[in-house]
């Protein structure tokens, strides 16, 4: 299931806001405690002390739901099937985990402010049921505190999710849903392994919208192999049918130790061209872009300003956020930490009267200049370009004139890619770094 935020031009999704790392690693004990039970050592991240007071408006809670009921294909992401678990790793252990994780985390911020943005991804959040997806809202509601107006999004899958449960999921104050829809070929589902039908996740939508919501995301995955132009512009017209607000589209990426990866290796299918993949990009910008949804990311489109995902804005504009679960990352005034990925592990952790920290690093402002370099360039709004210093402008300048940096942005002092640009983003933002 796919997360709305991704940061390489044509790469894999990301969940949790998980940002290029540009520091070196803080080995100095848990945000918590300095100490931990025998046999349980506390993992490694930023101290209480450097963390109270730091966290600012406006901030975000990213939840991380490690549970699927089978494994696709492509995904590496940190879930766990059940018969990848032990019976200590259940959904329950896991809620309870995330409720002490979060009143922790409320602790250690001291007094943060309340959470303008939720968004719980995974994994298959949709899994945990409308009342269990109620029940993680209302630990971000007791940990937090939610801000007026504040935007609430969850993952889900479309084959476990119902009228009734989108019902249950609005009475319970999310307010925006995201779907895997991936594709509208049977074909390209079977390659990808997903489990629904071609026509469930435009159904979900629909369910979605009458049980109120307004803000629907549909995620698309181009570039599968054995895809065809046909099966796209289907898929796109499947999206247009069912009347969301909001689109993303990832190009596939073969990520080592997936079942996928093992296939094109022993050539059972072919890895996606790079010159496909651009031509995909370009048909699916035409087709959004005539029926009035434009880009403000590189791989996301909305249907206007409010529909745009305020979360991942967060990430892309360098905010802070705390993300709980087992693997999730945060991001708090330039310390950044993430958990430890598997279920039993976090628990264990918590139990032990931790938080679950398995690693952290300090941003230098060297860092954080080129994290905003490589992020913002990748929004319709763009980067100022008094953000670069004196080479980067030159190479700004240059690109401007190459037609990967609009030349009238630019003149107006502000970088922002081309759709040639946006194919090429990567090199780019190398460009304006070197």
């Amino acid at each position: 299931m796919a997360h709305d935020g991704v940061y390489p031009a044509h790469a894999s999704v990301v969940h949790d806001g998980v940002h290029p790392a540009h520091a070196s690693v803080v080995h100095d004990g848990d945000p918590a405690h300095r100490s931990a039970t025998a046999g349980e050592p506390a993992g490694s991240g930023p101290t209480a002390e450097e963390l109270g007071g730091r966290a600012r408006a406006p901030f975000g809670v990213y939840v991380h739901v490690p549970f699927c009921a089978t494994r696709c294909g492509y995904c590496d992401f940190n879930t766990y099937t059940p018969d990848e678990l032990d019976a200590g790793s259940s959904m329950r252990s896991w809620l309870e985990g995330l409720r002490t994780e979060l009143g922790r985390a409320a602790a250690v911020l001291g007094d943060p402010p309340r959470a303008e943005t939720v968004f719980v991804g995974g994994g298959t959040p949709s899994l945990l049921g409308a009342d269990g997806l109620g029940a993680v809202l209302q630990a971000v509601r007791d940990a937090f505190g939610l801000a007026a107006g504040a935007e609430v999004s969850t993952e889900s899958n479309p084959e476990s999710t119902s009228a009734e449960f989108f019902a249950g999921i609005r009475d319970a104050g999310y307010t925006r849903v995201s779907l895997g829809m991936q594709s509208a070929a049977e074909h390209v589902l079977r390659v990808l392994d997903r489990q629904h039908t071609p026509g469930r996740a435009v159904t979900a939508a629909r369910e979605a919208r009458a049980a109120g919501f307004e803000h629907v995301n549909l995620d698309l995955i181009y570039g599968t192999p054995g895809e065809r132009k046909e099966d796209l512009r289907a898929s796109l017209e499947a999206v247009l049918a069912a009347e969301v607000d909001h689109v993303s589209a990832y190009a596939l990426t073969v990520e080592d130790g997936t079942a996928l990866a093992r296939r094109v290796r022993r050539g059972e299918l072919a890895p996606p061209d790079e010159d496909t993949l651009a031509e995909d990009y370009e048909l699916i910008d035409d087709v959004l872009d005539e029926a009035g949804m434009g880009w403000y990311e590189v791989s996301n489109w909305a249907a206007g300003e409010d529909a745009r995902c305020r979360h991942n804005l967060g990430y892309w504009h360098d905010g802070d956020w705390w993300g709980a679960g087992p693997g999730a990352h945060s991001h708090v005034g330039g310390i950044r930490w993430w958990n430890v990925k598997h279920p039993a592990r976090y628990g264990a952790l918590l139990g032990a009267g931790l938080l679950p920290v398995q690693d952290g690093e300090r941003l230098t402002e060297e860092d954080r200049g080129t994290e905003r370099v490589m992020l913002r360039l990748r929004t319709s709004e763009g980067l100022p370009t008094g953000e670069l210093g004196d080479a980067g402008l030159r190479a700004a300048s240059e690109a401007a004139a190459g037609g990967l940096l609009d030349p009238a942005a630019f003149d107006g002092g502000r970088a922002v890619l081309t759709r040639r640009g946006r194919l090429l983003a990567d090199g780019v933002v190398c460009r304006l770094l070197e």
